[in-house]
């Protein structure tokens, strides 16, 4: 196994646990290895201290352990049954009126690189990292064991999460089953899941418990889903007694599935209606009809080189809303950019407030639930940001 050396004193966030090695923190590499090959990391005095998968960047070993251990089948299998007892223990598996849930979240479960979403019988997994591709089979093989009896068929979606410099040919495809039953249930709604060509495994599964908390407050009240993807938002809204909702996005094949997923839980329901159009263009043509609006934007930033402009789109986007909202109504918006920070997304909320002029009283702060759990050693881990506001 190729050899990585740190340089004098770089092993202390890795002491501490922090699951990444950096490229700088590099003195030297004894062998050759390939990206996503497993490497061992030695300090300046060839002391161990980790074992990851080696790969070409910034980031160059995402750690697996710090236990000197092999990376085979016995690891793949303990690190999966570990994340499954921990969903059951949460009581997102094995729930009866819900088999939607993350079952891996990457260094939240001391696997970085690698998720993994359950839907019914269906797991989709997805590759970020090289290492996590080159072991798919692998993973599977053991995501398949553990999960027998629950899970039947594996889906493996990695086409645009690769990185596109390590020209892997990568293909989606099924690596088990190939069931072609897409409906999933959550919280005892269903819906249908595009793991073949949607976004990220082919539902947002983070954003459950904050749906389940917009439906508490949807009676009664005219809701608007900006960027509705496939309208999860919107039927919570119905279940929760909406007088009417409306669900925006830009994307005419997110509109078809929305309403398909609201027909599939309000078949012939009067109560919504869906609109394929730009969200900025729909927020200036609208009135004040809405007096409960949800902003669930896709991220504006990826990497910090863009976090100017993304703070300036979550200002006017939220700006507009402040503005058209009507009184005595109550805004769910979020930011999903892993590189804007609570505080960032507070303060461009908080600026679009002050534009507006209104009156506005925090009644909740969201953050992603409890099966895309944070690493307490990698705080970058916590992306979704949240803030249900009440606008006089």
């Amino acid at each position: 196994m190729n050899t990585v050396y740190l340089k004098k004193g770089k092993e202390e966030s890795l002491k501490r646990f922090h699951p990444w090695v950096f490229s700088g923190a590099i003195h030297h590499i004894e062998g050759d290895p390939e990206e996503g090959e497993v490497v061992r990391v030695l300090t300046a005095d060839r002391q161990f201290i980790a074992i990851g998968h080696y790969q070409i960047g910034s980031i160059a070993v995402r750690v697996l352990s710090f236990v000197d251990e092999p990376i085979d089948e016995a690891f793949w299998h303990r690190r999966l049954a570990i994340a499954y007892d921990m969903r059951r223990a949460i009581g997102v598996a094995g729930n009866p009126k819900n088999n939607t849930y993350r079952l891996v979240h990457g260094e939240g479960d001391n696997l970085p690189g690698l998720v993994i979403d359950v839907y019914g019988r269906t797991a989709v997994v997805q590759a970020h990292s090289v290492g996590m591709h080159v072991y798919r089979h692998e993973v599977a093989r053991a995501l398949a064991d553990v999960m027998k009896g629950v899970v039947e068929n594996i889906y493996y979606k990695s086409e645009t999460t690769l990185p596109f410099k390590a020209d892997l040919g990568q293909e989606n495809g099924f690596i088990l089953g190939g069931s072609a039953d897409n409906v999933a249930m959550e919280n005892g709604l269903n819906f249908h899941v595009d793991w073949l060509k949607g976004q990220k495994t082919g539902f947002f599964v983070d954003q459950r418990e904050n749906r389940a908390l917009l439906e508490r407050y949807s009676k009664d009240r005219s809701v608007l889903n900006m960027f509705c993807y496939t309208g999860g938002f919107s039927f919570y809204a119905m279940r929760g007694g909406a007088k009417l909702v409306h669900s925006v996005d830009s994307s005419a094949k997110a509109i078809d599935l929305t309403n398909k997923n609201v027909e599939l839980n309000f078949p012939g329901d009067p109560r919504h209606t869906a609109y394929a159009e730009d969200a900025f263009k729909y927020l200036d043509r609208m009135g004040d009809q809405y007096d409960l609006i949800i902003l669930d934007p896709p991220a504006f930033a990826k990497h910090k080189d863009a976090l100017r402009n993304a703070l300036q789109g979550y200002r006017k986007l939220n700006a507009k809303a402040f503005e058209k909202i009507k009184p005595g109504g109550i805004l769910f918006t979020f930011s999903c950019s892993q590189v804007v920070t609570k505080e960032n997304f507070r303060t461009a909320v908080f600026t679009a407030a002050a534009m507006s002029g209104r009156s506005v009283r925090i009644l909740h702060q969201l953050t992603q639930p409890a099966d895309h759990p944070v690493n307490i050693y990698h705080p970058e881990g916590e992306y979704l940001k949240g803030l249900v506001l009440y606008v006089e």
